[in-house]
């Protein structure tokens, strides 16, 4: 072996340590988003309300987050591939919503509406950017995206029980202890992670790498269906924990519905990039919309509390497949200059007007109807998005525009 092909070996086993212990920290760093998310996220309905808010106003005050959220999300997105600051952007998004849960403790309405905002405007940029930074590395790792996102599924899994049993035994009103140290292991994380500035700086103006991507009518009939299935998820985010009490469940047993939830998302998330390489993007899509008409279906016509636990099964089949092939064809249809802005974008659609609408729209029905009335919508909802895939396969198959590119 010649002294060249030494250095070039030695070369390529250290490329290949970097990579792993970039993943490593990086499914550490989702594990542990996730299990803050999971310990505080599902009961902070119930922390409202415990503070004396009614679901109604509870709707209105995370759709005026949400709807912040909306306008800053993009500029973040710019930012990052304008200015490659990916790390810091990260490490604001990971610690400022921790250190301001505390101030969820005041029962002032102004106080709590600014402090859910402000968190909103912070955490918001976070999914978008890991994810971003997360498929970048498994690419180079040779690996999946799926592998990786699925630790945050487990920390979301052990924050769910955690939390449910957490607050069983002690005040809702303490919940911001764990998570606030869960946010500060995943800022030190964060701040372990390689800075990717020095990269390119040729992004795209933000209105002209939105209009690029919204010329591809097929991109923005995705974006329809991610909003009309995902505004359904406010069901389960923000309003599971109140409709399980209605029918007589409990705290503890409300954190194993949440832990089995999350833990289903582990085989999907993980076994997704085959699924998709074996259907396709498109329909693995509609089939995780049916599933979750199904599982809207299901707490809708046996609302009882073994049924309603039973049901989170579903949420691996539901969410956790469709968030990682919707996520991965953003990144393909986005390209390299415009990751951080296309996933911002999908954002802005998935969880930004999903979330307005959802919180608006499932709090108003919970008040008016009760859980069935919520769950009979969020069905109908899910059913008018796997239309809207369906819609995307057929033009794919007719040659009719520009399809979601399949792999």
């Amino acid at each position: 072996m010649t002294g060249m092909d030494t250095m070039a070996e030695s070369g390529l086993n250290a490329a290949r340590m970097a990579s792993r212990k970039a993943l490593f920290k990086l499914r550490l760093l989702y594990l542990l988003t996730g299990l803050a998310g999971g310990l505080f996220n599902p009961y902070l309905t119930t922390l409202f309300v415990h503070q004396g808010m009614t679901a109604d106003q509870v709707g209105v005050i995370m759709a005026a987050g949400t709807l912040l959220s909306i306008l800053i999300q993009p500029l973040w997105g710019y930012l990052v591939d304008r200015y490659q600051q990916t790390r810091l952007v990260l490490l604001l998004g990971t610690l400022m919503p921790s250190l301001l849960a505390y101030f969820y403790n005041v029962e002032l309405f102004a106080l709590l509406v600014t402090v859910y905002t402000l968190s909103i405007v912070f955490s918001v940029i976070q999914s978008p950017i890991a994810d971003s930074y997360a498929v970048a590395a498994a690419k180079e790792a040779g690996t999946s995206y799926g592998t990786i996102r699925m630790m945050g599924s487990l920390g979301t899994a052990l924050g769910g029980y955690a939390g449910g049993y957490y607050i069983a035994h002690t005040a809702i009103t303490m919940l911001w202890l764990p998570y606030l140290l869960c946010g500060i292991a995943g800022a030190a994380t964060v701040l372990a992670l390689p800075d990717k500035r020095g990269g390119s700086r040729n992004a795209l103006g933000l209105s002209e790498g939105f209009k690029q991507l919204l010329r591809n009518r097929s991109f923005v009939l995705f974006l329809l269906a991610c909003f009309f299935v995902n505004q359904t998820l406010t069901a389960y985010n923000s309003f599971f924990v109140l409709t399980f009490q209605e029918v007589g469940g409990s705290f503890a047993l409300v954190g194993f519905a949440l832990f089995l939830a999350s833990m289903t998302n582990l085989p999907s998330m993980l076994l997704a990039a085959k699924i998709v390489k074996k259907l396709g993007r498109e329909r693995t899509l509609v089939i995780a919309s049916i599933a979750y008409a199904l599982r809207w279906a299901i707490q809708w016509l046996f609302p009882y509390p073994p049924v309603m636990v039973a049901v989170q099964a579903l949420h691996g089949l539901s969410f956790g497949l469709f968030y990682v092939a919707a996520v991965e064809h953003v990144a393909v249809a986005s390209g390299k200059e415009m990751q951080a802005t296309g996933q911002s974008l999908f954002y802005m659609v998935f969880s930004g007007l999903g979330g307005i609408v959802g919180n608006l729209l499932n709090g108003y029905l919970y008040e008016l109807g009760g859980a069935g009335t919520m769950y009979v919508s969020c069905m109908t909802s899910a059913l008018v998005g796997s239309a809207l895939l369906y819609l995307a396969i057929k033009q794919n198959r007719s040659g009719a525009g520009q399809g979601l590119p399949e792999r």
